[in-house]
């Protein structure tokens, strides 16, 4: 028997403005039935933490399909990235220098990238200067805008873009919990 790995699913496009709606109680049934381990959701954007002995891509695919035969959701929406405890510090780790340290004056962000190149994916983000701050990672891009000038930020244009369908946005408090989440299940 293999060793069990704690992974992160981050679900793009579920529970978002009322659409592709998922229950968390459904969702985690449902991946218990397809074998993954110790199964805990976390608030209702699509963030579940498991273990299982599969490789991550294959985790990910599984899940997409079962997702979109299980529920009614609009499968162009839909993808998920599974990510090892590791990577998620990666990216916790490596985050530009200050970053997020201030939640009263920035909002920022985490984008995860799925498959998709991240200098293509930098490219089409167009900061606005004074508003905006973005920063290429591995596997993710820095995101953080001026909280009392956000409503003039550029972020919200990159939904134009069709490599948008590629990313999953996480504020940095909800990713720095997942991490901390994940600790715990270590």
């Amino acid at each position: 028997m293999s060793a069990k790995t704690t992974y992160l699913a981050l679900l793009r496009g579920i529970n978002v403005g009322g659409k592709n709606k998922v229950p968390m109680a459904g969702l985690k049934k449902l991946l218990e039935e397809m074998g993954l381990e110790d199964v805990k959701t976390y608030i209702q954007s699509g963030n579940v933490i498991f273990r299982s002995a599969l490789a991550a891509r294959t985790i990910g695919r599984k899940i997409e399909e079962a997702l979109t035969s299980t529920f009614k959701l609009d499968d162009e929406l839909i993808k998920v990235l599974v990510l090892s405890r590791d990577t998620l510090k990666a990216v916790v780790d490596k985050r530009p220098k200050g970053f997020g340290d201030e939640p009263g004056k920035y909002h920022s962000d985490a984008i995860f990238l799925i498959g998709i190149d991240r200098d293509e994916a930098f490219a089409v983000f167009k900061p606005r200067d004074g508003v905006d701050n973005v920063w290429p990672g591995e596997g993710v891009i820095y995101s953080q805008r001026l909280s009392a000038e956000r409503t003039k930020s550029r972020l919200g244009k990159i939904v134009a873009s069709p490599l948008y369908k590629s990313m999953t946005i996480r504020s940095w408090q909800t990713t720095q919990k997942l991490m901390q989440l994940m600790d715990e299940g270590e």
